[in-house]
């Protein structure tokens, strides 16, 4: 079918003036955060509710269309990326809170709702939503869900997984499911809901979330220390955790924390400089807890392991010290990142990180480095910058082939390609270094049964 021809059948099922198809909106809702793929989408079309979307997916069933489900389109592993022809399925017009259960301190929304709005809608209730992370103003719940974002509160409140009570989907053969209704508790079988999540739109289209959500975290205190080196990292880690419950702790290069200063014309947390950086967070309801965060930065100051640090007294501070870490990928972006988001268990992370970048630093020494992430849960953000002077394509191309050796790497220290970003197009070929064969075979099995056709983001994490 012609796109034309697309767009009166759809605008025949669910309203005029909901598909669109000129050059604008194909190149906006098209494409990701990435920018190795070039956005080649037959049209766009932008649902209002589920049944939108049911009548949407069968009729691209009886076409044989590709669908790509499109969020906020944040993703870093062009997972959102239609580069082939497909019909995107645009989710930015179901953003409503469909019901809220004080009792349950639950949450039903619609998948489009963005991040920071849930995270708002559960301040004006008292409680809190704490998967949070740099994109949290535009990225959407459904994509949330869609790659189990996780974020800067994973040491504490866990990936988005953990919140997630409940959903309502359109397979991809065009079926609604609700799964779990909300329930904590439910043991009748195979929980359809966790293989959506995570299962970038392959299976079916999310298009409501029950979420659980909890109280408000009290007096959030924001350190920043300087650290000689990555084991020395893991040192202050383990000192604070063993004294106190953590809510976050990341850990940047200096090399990181030059560019955001630079380019934000932000302040340095102290003149003192480190090779890397730490920033934790934690409640510090009394003084009690106030007290032992400083004994243990005195403790690590004493053993070696932190150089300077400074500590924030009002809510600014605290935000303006986490702008330091947060505002990280903004900045790059600018660059032309390569970005490598990987994980191995968080005892492993000092050895990993280090022959990773001796290999890259050996291996192309024109290449800049910026390193940074969650190394509370063992999850690091390798960003290679494109030389000035190179070719983008080129610049890919050879990065392309590092990946291969960092993810060889990767997978003799047991961990993930992809801790939270998602496989789509960019992690795809590598993804036999994480999953085996016979899990892959598992996972192709199960796309089987709920897209027979193969309609629903093809291409994307597995080939069929």
């Amino acid at each position: 079918m012609t796109p034309e021809q697309i767009k009166q059948a759809v605008e025949a099922l669910i309203g005029p003036d909901k598909v669109r198809l000129d050059g604008e909106a194909l190149e906006i809702y098209g494409r990701d955060w990435t920018k190795i793929h070039t956005p080649r989408p037959r049209a766009i079309a932008f649902p209002r509710t589920t049944e939108d979307v049911q009548a949407i997916v069968q009729f691209a069933n009886q076409q044989k269309i590709a669908l790509v489900p499109s969020g906020g389109r944040t993703g870093l592993s062009a997972g959102a990326v239609a580069a082939n022809d497909e019909l995107v399925i645009v989710m930015d017009y179901m953003n409503k809170v469909v019901e809220f259960n004080a009792v349950d301190r639950s949450v039903t929304v619609q998948a489009g709702m963005i991040t920071e709005q849930l995270q708002q809608f559960a301040e004006e209730q008292g409680l809190y939503y704490p998967v949070d992370f740099a994109s949290a103003g535009s990225s959407q719940i459904g994509g949330n869900i869609a790659t189990n974002a996780g974020g800067i509160k994973v040491i504490k409140y866990g990936m988005t997984r953990d919140w997630v009570l409940g959903l309502k989907v359109v397979t991809g053969k065009g079926e609604v499911l609700e799964l779990n209704r909300g329930l904590i508790k439910n043991n009748t079988g195979y929980d359809l809901r966790h293989l959506f999540i995570g299962a970038e739109g392959t299976l079916g289209i999310i298009t409501e979330a029950t979420i659980k959500l909890t109280r408000a975290p009290r007096n959030l205190t924001v350190m920043v220390l300087g650290v000689p080196s990555m084991q020395d990292v893991m040192e202050v880690l383990k000192s604070f955790q063993n004294s106190m419950d953590l809510t976050a702790f990341e850990f940047f290069s200096e090399n990181a924390l030059t560019k955001v200063t630079a380019h934000h014309q932000l302040q340095r947390p102290f003149d003192t400089v480190t090779p890397y950086y730490a920033l934790l967070e934690f409640e510090a309801e009394n003084e009690e807890v106030m007290d032992t965060a400083m004994q243990v930065f005195e403790q690590c100051m004493e053993s070696g392991w932190v150089e300077d640090g400074s500590i924030s007294q009002n809510e600014t501070q605290a935000r303006n010290l986490w702008s330091l870490r947060e505002f990280i990928s903004e900045t790059i972006s600018h660059e032309t990142p390569y970005k490598n988001d990987l994980s191995v268990v968080v005892s492993r992370v000092p050895e990993f990180l280090k022959e990773v970048d001796t290999f890259v630093e050996e291996t192309y020494p024109g290449f800049e480095i910026v390193w940074f992430g969650h190394i509370g849960d063992g999850n690091l953000h390798l960003n290679i910058l494109k030389p000035k002077a190179m070719d983008k394509d080129e610049f890919f191309d050879k990065c392309h082939h590092v990946s291969d050796k960092v993810f060889a790497i990767t997978q003799a220290y047991a961990g993930s390609v992809s801790a939270e970003h998602g496989v789509g197009l960019v992690k795809k070929d590598f993804l036999h270094f994480t999953r085996s064969a016979e899990e892959i075979a598992y996972m192709k099995a199960i796309k089987q049964v709920f897209d027979p056709n193969g309609i629903m983001n093809p291409g994307k994490m597995l080939d069929l």
